[in-house]
């Protein structure tokens, strides 16, 4: 891994800057493609030794220059707003970006490693398996736009690898579950809620809670797959260090915890007791609401990874003083 040449996209970004920090202490050669902003963004790189940043908008035309090669393409720029409403949006940032690196790391036998997203799985009714066939994809109906868009490139590189067409030399597509950790200041609203109740609690206010409208679930029993983010960052490393390993794999812990548990968690960790209150669920929001995630782990285990996830507790521990700690606070 020392000196190989990655190129990460939307390396800036919450999973992606963990993933560049990750690489470049390991004496990687870490390009980050990504838009910083006039924010704060650029506090999530803070610390790496990167090796170059590229403008998205010049990405190919980077790609193109390179004479030694790019050892893997870690994708993982995307729009990641579940209330995204622009469709042409979405589908320029999330499928035709995501189909033209697939075709340049096909056609030059490159590596790559890919964001997919729980959101794929809709309600759950098909189970939360990650099935990389066409047929097992088939069944998944997602419940937003955004979950529409990575499962679009799931079933395209399924169908790929179903008719024999042109592969990367190794692939790997994550669907990510509810990720969090530090370095999410910048997504706004699209924080985790795990970071949304560390905000609050730190702020001395109420932690506020979707209602649940579905009579098998109480208010704040909601249940989530939340995993870490450095868990995610594990999985990664441990696919860069097996380029035989190619597939779509969920990415989580297997045990589902309620908002509640969050909460609780989170004020735990502050070393205080959590005021919840509950609101409504948006009606625009209401019919695309899962209620329900839950990975299952069995793939990634069976293929050779072995590492431990942190549980709830563990993980929001590390996040909290991670967060108390950060520069800039």
């Amino acid at each position: 891994m020392k000196d190989d040449l990655f190129l990460l996209t939307g390396g800036a970004g919450f999973i992606g800057s963990h993933i560049a920090r990750d690489l470049a202490s390991t004496g990687g050669r870490v390009v980050v493609a990504d838009w910083l902003g006039t924010g704060e963004k650029w506090r999530n790189l803070e610390g790496a030794a990167l090796y170059d940043i590229v403008r998205p908008e010049a990405l190919f035309e980077w790609l193109e220059g390179q004479r030694d090669g790019v050892s893997v393409v870690i994708h993982m720029g995307a729009i990641s707003s579940t209330a995204e409403r622009d469709i042409d949006r979405l589908l320029a940032a999330n499928v035709r970006l995501s189909l033209d690196l697939w075709a340049w790391c096909a056609a030059r036998g490159a590596r790559m490693i890919y964001a997919s997203s729980a959101a794929t799985y809709g309600d759950g009714g098909a189970g939360f398996v990650d099935d990389e066939t066409e047929a097992g994809l088939a069944r998944l109906r997602p419940l937003n736009a955004y979950g529409w868009s990575k499962h679009f490139f799931d079933r395209r590189v399924a169908a790929d690898v179903a008719r024999g067409r042109p592969l990367p030399r190794q692939w790997a597509g994550l669907k990510f579950f509810n990720v969090y950790g530090p370095g999410e200041a910048h997504k706004g609203a699209m924080q985790s809620a795990i970071a949304k109740i560390f905000r609050s609690l730190e702020a001395g206010e109420p932690v506020t809670l979707f209602r649940s409208h579905n009579p098998r679930y109480p208010d704040g029993g909601q249940k989530r797959d939340f995993v870490y983010v450095e868990d995610c960052v594990a999985i990664v490393r441990w696919l860069i260090a097996h380029p035989e390993k190619s597939g779509l794999f969920n990415a989580g812990t297997g045990t589902p915890r309620s908002f509640l548990d969050a909460a609780h968690a989170v004020a735990a960790a502050l070393g205080r007791l959590p005021e919840v209150r509950f609101i409504d669920t948006p009606e625009e929001y209401r019919q695309a609401y899962q209620y329900f995630t839950q990975a299952d782990m069995r793939k990634l285990r069976a293929s050779g990874f072995t590492a431990p996830f942190h549980s709830l507790e563990e993980g929001v521990s590390a996040f909290v003083q991670a967060e108390t700690l950060r520069p800039g606070r």
